[in-house]
């Protein structure tokens, strides 16, 4: 059991890790040992997650849900198998935390009285600037 929140808890059983070969230095063990990991999170599927956690999970993910509706997280930073395992589940974690976060409200508000009249004489100046920029014939004779 993973406590990502006080209410919500991702069960051990929902998680499915894949070991593969990671690219990058290594030395002669790069090409033998399997030691990045794919993290696999059914997020359409799984029973852990209100329904909108799991709304703002997908489109926190973005492209890393696959078509199946899983969250993929691919951990290679690490040179070992357990240290890139915890990587990959903490960066789960902080992810669903970030989904759990409820956005806030926008509440609209409306533009002050000094704020409407600072505009409008800005305005003004401006349109003052430009009428006295103007070419005016009479001027020239």
């Amino acid at each position: 059991m993973i406590e990502i929140s006080p209410t919500i808890r991702l069960e051990e059983s929902e998680l499915h890790y894949d070991f593969i070969r990671a690219a990058g230095p290594g030395g002669q063990n790069v090409n033998k040992v399997s030691s990045a990991v794919q993290l696999r999170f059914n997020v359409l599927q799984s029973a852990s997650l209100p329904d909108d956690v799991r709304q703002r999970l997908v489109k926190l993910a973005g492209r890393r849900i696959n078509q199946e509706g899983e969250l993929v997280i691919r951990a290679a930073q690490y040179r070992t198998q357990e240290q890139n395992r915890f990587d990959a589940l903490e960066r789960l974690v902080e992810l669903v935390r970030q989904a759990a976060e409820k956005p806030r409200v926008r509440k609209s508000t409306r533009p002050t009285v000094t704020a409407k009249a600072r505009r409008l004489a800005s305005k003004k100046q401006h349109g003052e600037i430009k009428r006295l920029r103007r070419y005016i014939p009479e001027d020239w004779e």
